[in-house]
């Protein structure tokens, strides 16, 4: 037996050290050097092992082009988010945090391509083939085609993979699973990396659509190396909040469509369920006639949303005044309020300032500030804003107004749901035609778009 050395690695993103290091030379991240066993026990005729054969160069003209096939889902949240289904011989990761729905996800999913005629093996490290099928009974997915199996050793779940041939795989969770080839705990750097290698290698040989689940950590990143990510065709979050029964299923990297499409979903006592509009669901509980208070046109991935924006400005007792969003960028927030205090001669140096996207969810584009912009005046002036009013628009640091892409879908979505007027950038209304039925109008500044919304 060869001799064992020991080197450390670090967790973020995997660069490797022959001694401790406080500091990361790669990432620069502190105390995320652990120590790891060198791979030196190496047995033959175990696992797959990737066929090399020697490739020659050729012009890109002369490589023929397909169209990856799919494998469409009974969960059209699910297709979107990737890109119009599964597809053969991909490598998926799913991470979220512990509790929000991920087995029950894809246990789900399993069970939609069982019913299709698929062979579906689902191996869970976490629970037992009981617990396992408690949560099937309750979801409903019962079939002859879905196998369950409670394995971490990784020679053993080689074994079931070559004896049931499935053609969609799941791994829940990649952390729980181990190498008796490396010499270190099940979870560890080195022990999540080469799982994974093996798992993309019986994925890109077999042609099987494997998904593996990982945990996340206290920041809400995946466990493990970055390499992690980096491996894997396509990485979803699974987010929401413990306290609200929706869920949202989002895209952070695809190679087979776009990553900025998400999917929403509501927790119930069957299982998740998908919600066909998600708008009406955001602006089931909001108030009307209440200062602070606007609905936004958000783009997510192709799909408009609409979505309640709150925001409470009210006199400070400290030196220097808090400044709290949820759902939008703190810096964005800060942004705007300067704009207001420089542009539209609003005091806001003693006030604090509070805005919220109503219901847990996360805006990241632009479009939203001009929405924001009305909100935090609404609310600092006591002065409600129109119940009917859709507001969207990127705004500049000279209190301009600019152009958002796709205004067209945020207004057809608007008029779809019952709204009047729609306050949005000028630049924005060339090139289509607005639908009847709802007002446009188009503004420059800030103050056209508060003196529209509040006049």
């Amino acid at each position: 037996m060869a001799k064992i050395k020991s080197k450390f690695v670090c967790t973020d993103c995997g660069t490797e050290s022959p001694k401790w290091l406080g500091k990361c030379p790669g990432c620069h991240a502190w105390n995320t050097m652990v120590e790891e066993k060198e791979t030196v026990v190496k047995t033959q005729g175990v696992g797959l092992r990737m066929v090399h054969t020697k490739e020659k160069a050729q012009s890109i003209i002369h490589i023929e082009s397909g169209q990856e096939p799919r494998i469409e889902t009974r969960m059209q949240e699910l297709n979107r988010v990737l890109g119009g289904g599964v597809v053969p011989g991909s490598l998926i990761l799913v991470g979220g945090d512990p509790g929000i729905g991920k087995s029950t996800l894809l246990l789900q999913t399993s069970h939609a391509m069982a019913v299709k005629g698929l062979k579906v093996l689902y191996i869970s490290g976490e629970e037992s083939v009981r617990q396992t099928r408690l949560r099937a009974d309750r979801l409903g997915a019962l079939t002859e085609m879905l196998y369950v199996l409670c394995e971490t050793n990784m020679d053993h779940i080689n074994d079931a993979i070559e004896t049931i041939a499935p053609d969609f795989l799941v791994i829940d969770s990649i952390q729980t699973v181990y190498d008796p080839n490396v010499q270190s705990a099940p979870g560890s750097v080195a022990q999540v990396r080469e799982c994974t290698a093996h798992f993309m290698r019986v994925a890109k040989i077999k042609g099987i659509a494997t998904v593996l689940v990982g945990h996340v950590t206290k920041e809400g990143a995946i466990a493990g190396p970055r390499l992690l990510e980096h491996m894997v065709d396509c990485v979803l979050y699974f987010e929401g909040e413990r306290h609200h029964t929706y869920r949202l299923l989002r895209a952070v990297k695809n190679r087979f469509g776009s990553t900025n499409e998400i999917g929403i979903f509501e927790m119930g006592e069957e299982g998740l369920r998908e919600v066909a509009n998600p708008s009406e669901l955001f602006l089931s509980e909001r108030p009307l006639g209440v200062s602070g208070s606007t609905v936004v046109a958000s783009m997510e991935g192709t799909r408009p949303v609409l979505v309640e924006l709150q925001a409470l400005v009210a006199t400070t007792n400290f030196p220097s005044p808090r400044r709290m969003s949820t759902g939008i960028d703190h810096n964005r927030m800060a942004l705007i309020i300067a704009v207001l205090e420089k542009r539209i001669g609003m005091f806001l140096q003693t006030q604090d300032a509070y805005l919220n996207v109503a219901g847990g969810v996360k805006l990241d584009e632009p479009a939203v500030d001009l929405a924001a912009a009305v909100s935090l005046a609404s609310s600092f002036r006591d002065a409600p804003t129109k119940p009917f009013d859709v507001i969207f628009g990127e705004v500049g640091l000279t209190g301009e107004v600019r152009a958002v892409s796709r205004a067209e879908q945020r207004v057809k979505e608007a008029e779809k749901l019952g709204f009047k007027r729609v306050i949005m950038p000028e630049k924005s209304l060339k090139g289509w035609k607005a639908p009847e039925g709802i007002e446009i109008i188009g503004v420059n500044t800030v103050s056209e778009a508060l003196k529209a919304a509040l006049g």
